[in-house]
Order: C-alpha cells, then sequence, then structure tokens
C-alpha cells in the first residue's frame, strides 16, 4: 500500500486523470439507478403505501385496473374481511381556476375499508362525501391548496381538496382520492358496478367467477411501461459495469507496461512478485474507492441541484450493490494485468 501511495503522490496529473474516469462512470451510474428507483417508486407508491399482497381483477382485463370492472352482482356473492378493500380507478384532468391542468389517477375508495381508514395525511382530512377528495402532496407544488374547488374531466360537478398526503403516486401520476359513488360518476358507469378491483393484505385467492387474483408483484409487472423501464435501466447500468471493466484494465494494464524496468529492478532486488500484485490491486482500491467517493458527492450535490419534479431516489442496498459493483469491477480489471507482473524476467526487460 505504501508504494501504490507513493506512485500516486508522485503522478499526480496520470492519476488524478484516472480518478476522474472513475468519477464519471460513478456519477452515471448514480444517477442511473437513482433515476430508475425513483420511476419505480413513482410507478408503485401507491399500492406500495397499502401493504398489499394480492389484487383481484376482472379474468378478462388483462391485468389491468383501468380495463377491470367488477359488478354489484358479483360483488355481491362476496363477503370482505377487514383486511380487503374495493378500489376505482379513473384517469382523470384536475383542473382549477387560475392552476396548472395537472393529468392524475382518481381512486375511489369505501372509507369504512383498510386502504381509506390507513390513508396518512399530511394535511386536511378525510373524504366524507362523494365532492371531497385527498390529493398527492405533488399538487400542492402546482399550487393547488386545501379547500380549493377542481373539476375532474369534463364532469360539471365540482370538487373540493379537503386534504393531502405523501407519496402517492400510481402509474407516474398523482393519485387523487375520493369515494366509489364518485368514481363511478368520473368513470361514467351505473351504480350496478362496484369498482375496479378488490385490494387485499393478505394471500388467499378469490375464485368467485368471473375474478382473478393475482400477487402484488405480477400486478405491478404489468403497470404500462414498468418492466421496460426498469428492464432498459438494468441494460444500462449492466453495460457502464461492463465499460469501467475494460477501462479500468486498459488504463492499468498501460501503466504496468511502462512500469515493467521498475518491477524488473524491484524483482531483481528479491522482491516477491505477490507483493508487487499486491501493490496494483492496492493502487487500484485506492483509485476506485476516491473516485466512488467523488462520485457519490458529486452525484448527493446533483440531486439537491435538481427541480422538485424529477423523479430521482435512492435506496441504501441498492445504492450499495452498486457501489460493491464498481469495486469488484475495479478489482476485476487490476487483476488482468497481474499475469505480465508474474512473468516479468529482470534479465530480458533491464537487458532489452
Amino acid at each position: 500500500m505504501f508504494l501504490a501511495l507513493k506512485e500516486i503522490r508522485h503522478e499526480k496529473l496520470r492519476y488524478g486523470l484516472i480518478i476522474g474516469m472513475i468519477l464519471l462512470i460513478s456519477y452515471l451510474v448514480y444517477v442511473l439507478s437513482g433515476l430508475a428507483y425513483g420511476l419505480a417508486q413513482q410507478n408503485t407508491q401507491a399500492i406500495d403505501s397499502w401493504d398489499a399482497q394480492t389484487v383481484t381483477l376482472d379474468r378478462d382485463a388483462n391485468v389491468s385496473l383501468s380495463q377491470s370492472l367488477i359488478t354489484t352482482a358479483t360483488a355481491n356473492k362476496l363477503t370482505l374481511t377487514k383486511h380487503q378493500a374495493y378500489v376505482g380507478q379513473a384517469g382523470v384532468v384536475a383542473k382549477a381556476k387560475g392552476k396548472t391542468n395537472v393529468s392524475a389517477q382518481f381512486l375511489g375508495l369505501d372509507q369504512t375499508q383498510f386502504i381509506a381508514k390507513n390513508l396518512k395525511l399530511t394535511t386536511g382530512h378525510k373524504p366524507t362525501t362523494n365532492r371531497q377528495v385527498v390529493a398527492d402532496s405533488s399538487l400542492q407544488n402546482q399550487g393547488y391548496r386545501v379547500g380549493d374547488h377542481i373539476t375532474l374531466n369534463s364532469v360539471n360537478t365540482k370538487f373540493t381538496i379537503v386534504g393531502f398526503t405523501k407519496n402517492a403516486k400510481l402509474n407516474v401520476a398523482p393519485v387523487v382520492y375520493g369515494t366509489l359513488g364518485a368514481w363511478r360518476t368520473l368513470r361514467g358507469v351505473t351504480p350496478t358496478m362496484q369498482a375496479s378491483a378488490i385490494v387485499s393484505q393478505k394471500s388467499g385467492k378469490i375464485t368467485t367467477s368471473p375474478l382473478k387474483t393475482y400477487s402484488v408483484q405480477t400486478f405491478v409487472n404489468e403497470l404500462p411501461g414498468y418492466s421496460a423501464q426498469n428492464t432498459t435501466f438494468g441494460f444500462m447500468i449492466g453495460f457502464l459495469m461492463i465499460i469501467a471493466v475494460v477501462v479500468i484494465a486498459v488504463f492499468l494494464y498501460i501503466l504496468t507496461m511502462q512500469k515493467l524496468p521498475n518491477y524488473a529492478v524491484l524483482r531483481a532486488q528479491g522482491i516477491p512478485a505477490r507483493f508487487l500484485v499486491g501493490n496494483t490491486i492496492s493502487q487500484a482500491l485506492v483509485l476506485v474507492v476516491s473516485g466512488l467517493v467523488l462520485g457519490a458527492l458529486l452525484t448527493f450535490a446533483t440531486m439537491r441541484a435538481l427541480p422538485l419534479g424529477v423523479p430521482i431516489s435512492f435506496n441504501l442496498p441498492l445504492l450499495g450493490g452498486v457501489t460493491l459493483g464498481i469495486l469488484l469491477t475495479g478489482v476485476l480489471g487490476a487483476l488482468i494485468p497481474v499475469r505480465m507482473i508474474l512473468k516479468v524476467d529482470p534479465v530480458t526487460v533491464i537487458g532489452g
């Protein structure tokens, strides 16, 4: 380690460029990971807040909440437990005079069931009539306030915002919670329709025809664009890891080639090959860790500077996994030129 640090101090520009390259790679990986996690969260925040295990939909809805309808005739055959709740979904555009129009997801709830009961508000109170709603706190950033009267889609009925809740998004759109009665109006269905889905905190299945129960993970994976988005980000991060291995290996290979005469002299003086190999790996670790620390600091500064609307968020286990992955790729890159050090011949190198 001493020799590695001494080399780095002696060749500040050369090793500074390598640290800068690792900084940029780690910065890009961290930002992409944050965006991937942030977007994934904005697809499922509302679902996560329900702590659900299963979602029951119309069998012919193709695992789509927006295409599912459960009739009252079917609902009358069921007896829901305290761990089950009806949810009605409708895509809406929230509008108010002097405010920006906001595309949102309206979710109608039965106020006596667990989703409505467990809804945590940051301000205001829960809906008590069909004309009252609770909205995601992101609408506050658009200028909406408690007491504002809004219209949803082209329905003439005015709805009053009576409260706000945090982290309520579905399909990257803010959620507006209301009643099932309001959902029927917005969805344009008759009272013969009960809801869009049954959400359960337990893993049991509802076998009543024409319903089908799915695990919450299956339901989430079928959300529009969710799987494609995560796969795309996963490939991008994976390719960046591969690029990191290649770039670090190339830099260390060139450095090793340049230092072969020095290694040959050290070998002639009786320095064991394992010491030189350890020095190379230690040097790679110092460079990679330095780049990672600087990349993390730059990422943190970027996150603080970004507008609130940018969906970037960090999960510590994910961040730790990404960091460990870059660190391992750095060590892997350092192992590639090790064979040259092990086979260096002092007579050939010095004599040549």
